[in-house]
């Protein structure tokens, strides 16, 4: 090796182990945010709609509900699944939990329930806290379900009082599900001890003080959730949960930000994107957390335009959240993922795990506190991707292989160039193609499958190549149903492409880089026969269909999904439908009934059960259309 290039590589080390040594108090976070209980009880904790509860209120029902627990054996190492709303019950439901020295799993209510049960059953959920509108999501599951709204009345008569911890920071907080690159979910287990590591990093810089106000709109299946949930509750901050409905819609997103006086918000660069598609024109002073996925520079310049500050964060789930920030500046090129948070360390490496030289391209592997304990029951994928740590100099240390191609650049700054391999992100969420693949490959018709993304940032969207025996007329509507089964909407691919057979490479692999183009301008059309709309919902739906797909006009007959639609697009056109008939359409009536045809028949039955007079004791939120 020359001696320039010895001099990069003594630069690289100097700038991978820079020291980010912080004190963390050694606790566990439900502690923390007791004693901030302790300081400001009376002070608001969490807003949603009207409704808002103090940080006394707040604690004396998370109280409660570890009490509750408890009698029901729960305590450290114990799982618990939580599937709720987004709701001051869900934070109560959270806090409980952690108060019991338990761990808790995020169960979203929206997901198949398929997926649900397999998370129940590979988490070996004893007990889990729902409420009676989800409970049925998990009647095969042998979890037993505790309803924080009809079982209330026996969970207040528990203490308030705190209980005794009988957790330590090493025991888990969370184990949390991500996409498996096996076909299956994985969950990643992460302890107290990693999580306030987290959060009191965090509270330093970007920071977070009493004053602040954090507009929340993350679902709780995604692991960036516990900063905006956990951080201004141990700070005295208030937390302002945006509804699901909110944080699908532009239009409402930026009303809430504008009403709820919102000093800090997180969100991936496609929900920035989304505001400002609607015609945001910026908050003075809001403090903008940006992270998930790649932040272009485009979208930081306006951001910086349209914001006090912006911060680009960057770290995969196994690390706990967040591992690297930056303050992002006014400039030119790339948006760097910046330096490591406290007690955090970040090293390029080659093949041999040593430290590559400044400005050469390595894979990205991270060390210190925020690691997880590992995958939940998964030892071999653990040793696979939480390696012997020979750098730190610290016995027992690990490195997490992150996937991820990066190199450092002379000035300290961490640039992050893309996969190693097929991982996608698509609007924050990590998705694994050879679960998708799996999914698909259920149906007799498909002989092969592969699923690539397409386009950039909010217009991102999976497509999935087949090579197909004979394959139905309507394929792509039965490998959609059959994907929808047993993946959330967000992996279900915009596109399914018919090809003869697949390019390869010289080593008669997959070529993904040979496969077709694919984009909006080479969708289906509407049929040439098509059905024009017949009746007044028909037509407004149909206007409304055809504005949003950039088409001349749409049948009755014609379907959302081949015709381009994509879930993004399609929560935006389930609000504007929402808006237009003044019905709640749930989302999942788009997924089911996906022509016009279909929808309008559905639309004019809430129409009719919102007109009719009163229908008894049946309760609408169970009618399913």
């Amino acid at each position: 090796m020359d001696t320039m290039a010895t001099s990069d590589t003594v630069l690289s080390r100097a700038v991978e182990a820079a020291d980010t040594t912080l004190p963390m108090p050694n606790v566990c976070v439900h502690e923390l945010f007791e004693q901030q209980v302790a300081r400001t009880p009376d002070a608001v904790a969490v807003v949603f709609g009207e409704r808002q509860l103090s940080y006394r209120q707040l604690n004396e029902r998370a109280n409660q509900v570890a009490h509750y627990l408890r009698r029901r054996g729960v305590g450290p190492e114990v799982l618990v699944g939580v599937c709720l709303e987004r709701s001051p019950e869900m934070v109560v439901g959270l806090l409980g939990v952690l108060k019991s020295g338990a761990a808790y799993v995020p169960l979203d209510p929206t997901y198949p329930p398929e997926r649900l049960d397999f998370m129940a059953r590979d988490a070996g959920l004893r007990l889990l806290l729902t409420e009676r509108k989800s409970r049925h999501l998990f009647a095969e599951s042998g979890a037993e379900a505790v309803c924080l709204d009809t079982d209330w009345q026996a969970i207040a008569l528990e203490s308030a009082t705190n209980p005794v911890t009988t957790a330590s920071p090493d025991n888990l907080a969370y184990v949390i599900y991500t996409s498996g690159s096996t076909g299956r979910p994985k969950g990643v287990a992460v302890t107290s001890r990693a999580l306030v590591n987290l959060l009191e990093s965090m509270g330093q810089a970007p920071g977070l003080s009493e004053s602040d106000v954090l507009l929340s709109v993350t679902t709780l299946a995604f692991d960036i959730a516990a900063l905006e949930l956990y951080l201004p509750l141990i700070k005295g901050a208030k937390v302002m949960l945006a509804s699901r409905d909110e944080t699908r819609d532009g239009q409402r997103l930026m009303a809430r930000l504008s009403s709820s006086g919102a000093t800090v918000m997180q969100a991936t660069p496609a929900t920035w994107r989304m505001l400002i598609d609607s015609g945001w024109e910026g908050t003075p002073g809001l403090k903008v957390l940006c992270g998930g996925e790649a932040l272009k520079r485009d979208l930081a310049d306006q951001l910086l335009q349209l914001a006090g500050e912006v911060w680009n964060m960057y770290g995969p789930t196994e690390t706990t959240v967040w591992s690297s920030i930056w303050r992002v500046e006014p400039g030119a090129g790339a948006i760097s993922i910046g330096q490591p948070i406290a007690n955090t360390q970040l090293w390029v490496l080659d093949d041999y795990f040593e430290p590559v030289p400044v400005g050469v391209v390595g894979e990205l592997c991270i060390g210190g506190i925020g690691l997880a304990r590992g995958y939940w029951k998964r030892p071999d994928l653990t040793a696979e991707r939480f390696v012997p740590d020979r750098l730190s100099g610290i016995d027992g240390a690990r490195l997490y292989r992150t996937g991820d191609w990066a190199r450092w650049m002379p000035d300290g700054r961490l640039e992050c160039l893309g996969r190693i391999d097929h991982q996608i992100k698509i609007r924050g969420f990590r998705i694994e193609p050879a679960e998708i693949e799996t999914a698909i490959a259920k149906h007799p018709a498909v002989r092969a499958s592969v699923v690539v993304a397409r386009g950039d940032d909010a217009e991102k969207l999976l497509v999935a190549y087949l090579v197909a025996d004979h394959p139905p007329a309507d394929l792509s509507n039965q490998l959609r149903a059959l994907i929808r089964a047993a993946l959330p909407e967000y992996m279900v691919p915009s596109a399914f492409i018919m090809l003869d057979a697949f390019p390869l490479t010289a080593n008669g692999k997959i070529d993904r880089q040979a496969l077709p183009p694919w984009s909006g301008a080479s969708r289906a059309t509407p049929a040439n026969d098509s059905v024009m709309p017949r009746t007044e919902t028909e037509r407004a739906i149909a206007a409304i269909w055809a504005e949003m797909l950039k088409l001349d006009s749409v049948g009755v007959d014609d379907d959302f999904f081949d015709l381009g639609g994509q879930s993004l697009m399609a929560m935006k056109l389930v609000s504007r439908i929402r808006d237009a008939f003044g019905v709640n359409l749930p989302l999942r009536n788009l997924f089911d009934h996906s022509t016009v045809a279909g929808l309008a028949e559905v639309v004019d039955g809430l129409v009719w059960l919102a007109q009719a007079p009163s229908h008894g004791t049946c309760d609408r939120e169970e009618i399913d259309l």
